[in-house]
């Protein structure tokens, strides 16, 4: 799976869980975002990454910009792998939550 289908993955997983008003941001000049959605009243700005290695904080950091930029409630980062330590531990500091793969197992499954 590429990095796109990935992101068509996440969109749809969400869907299925009840998510609403999903949509897949443009290729470029998405600040780091790649889908927008909303659950509960409560608005998403997430990151996909579809990684062999651990992703790092550089995605962290761009998951808490976009979610700024897009005026929504919650930054996310969902991967098909699992984060540095590093990313753990800025995540923790800015709010954004990480989805690697065994929460999305449990989250989605």
């Amino acid at each position: 799976m590429d990095g796109e289908e990935f992101e068509q993955f996440c969109a749809r997983l969400l869907e299925y869980n009840q998510f609403l008003n999903v949509h897949l941001t443009k290729r470029s000049g998405d600040h780091g975002i790649d889908i927008l959605a909303e659950k509960d009243e409560i608005t998403y700005a997430i990151q996909c990454k579809c990684y062999r290695g651990s992703v790092g904080n550089q995605a962290v950091q761009e998951a808490n910009t976009g979610k700024m930029l897009y005026h929504k409630d919650i930054a996310v980062v969902m991967t098909s792998n699992y984060f540095t330590d590093q990313a753990k531990a800025e995540a923790r500091a800015l709010g954004v939550k990480l989805w690697d793969r065994d929460k999305i197992i449990r989250k989605f499954f």
